[in-house]
């Protein structure tokens, strides 16, 4: 795989619409040029007889069962003593300052 010239880290800035000074450009490009090395390497070992895997180790699911307890409240029992409700929905005023 070829370097990654200054010219390139520029073209990748006006295409994102980024403004960059010729210091940092110039650090970016060695920024991504190390990035490039350290994916090469990844490459390099990354054979077919290697499974891709997100973590290191096995991960398991650590929650209970999702089943409805016998002294759950009814949705009145819940809105009884909001400050406002409607039906069985409370009622909270706009974040945003938008209607809904």
């Amino acid at each position: 795989m070829s370097e990654i010239t200054a010219e390139q880290v520029a073209h990748l800035a006006n295409l994102a619409r980024i403004a960059l000074t010729e210091e940092e450009i110039a650090h970016l490009t060695t920024e991504l040029g190390q990035i490039m090395q350290a994916v090469e390497k990844v490459s390099e070992v990354a054979t077919p007889d290697v499974p891709p895997t997100s973590h290191p180790i096995p991960l398991q699911n650590v929650f209970r069962a999702d089943v409805v307890g016998a002294d759950v409240l009814t949705a009145e029992q819940a809105v009884a003593g909001a400050p406002e409700a409607d039906g069985s929905r409370f009622v909270v005023s706009a974040i945003l300052g938008e209607e809904q």
